[in-house]
């Protein structure tokens, strides 16, 4: 078996609508690196890098069920209120960390009624085609550690 990579990339992150959503090109901004194999970036855009070197450069288009998923509508859903006790004012946006049975997952305020808030915990790229501008930067061979953790140091 090949050594494990890890992979930096400069990257633009747009939506079907030609909007920007993410970009390591910004001033300020480092690549982003990757362990190859650790699913540490979407399954679509780490299948299409795969065997990539440094100096390509390509444009990926992945579809919601190679990234975020489709959206769920069952993961939208009204809480009472009362489950932001503490929270001195809620509005659509807002983030927030909830506790399920599944361990921690975040959820974003949609609506705020009188006695319910409307929460999504979908991820907010789900349903979402997503279009990468993508140069690899660097590629180097992973470290033991780095294999062992499954991410970079």
């Amino acid at each position: 078996m090949a050594q494990p990579r890890v992979v930096s990339i400069h990257y633009t992150l747009t939506n079907d609508q030609g909007e920007e959503l993410d970009s390591s090109r910004v001033e300020g901004r480092e690549p982003l690196s990757y362990l190859e194999g650790a699913q540490n970036i979407i399954g679509g855009l780490e299948s299409a890098l795969n065997e990539k070197t440094v100096g390509d450069a390509m444009k990926v288009t992945v579809a919601p069920t190679e990234a975020y998923g489709e959206k769920n509508d069952e993961l939208v859903q009204p809480v009472p209120l009362s489950a932001f006790e503490g929270v001195e004012s809620i509005e659509p946006g807002m983030q927030f960390q909830a506790e399920t049975p599944n361990g921690p997952q975040v959820v974003r305020v949609i609506e705020v009624g009188d006695e319910t808030v409307t929460i999504d915990a979908n991820h907010p790229l789900a349903g979402e085609t997503l279009h990468f501008d993508v140069e690899v930067v660097e590629v180097r061979d992973a470290t033991d550690e780095e294999q062992e953790h499954g991410h970079i140091n």
